[in-house]
């Protein structure tokens, strides 16, 4: 399984997705699965869960400091 793919599948759809998004703050676990559409082993699913929000909060850095440059023009 390619871990990298599935979290950036993940990310997408919480990020065009509001009700993902809050489904996967309140239960990360349940939402990969449910996005996904297959169980995984815990182990597996722990780490997508550690990369969609790693990937959430530096995306979310990168838009603040876009923010930041567009004042500064």
């Amino acid at each position: 399984m390619d871990i990298k793919a599935q979290i950036n599948k993940i990310v997408e759809e919480v990020s065009k997705n509001p009700n993902i998004k809050e489904q996967f703050e309140k239960e990360p676990v349940k939402t990969i699965e449910k996005v996904l559409g297959i169980d995984l082993p815990d182990d597996v699913v722990m780490k997508i869960v550690d990369g969609v929000k790693a990937k959430l909060a530096t995306d979310n850095v990168s838009k603040a400091a876009d923010a930041i440059k567009g004042i500064f023009k």
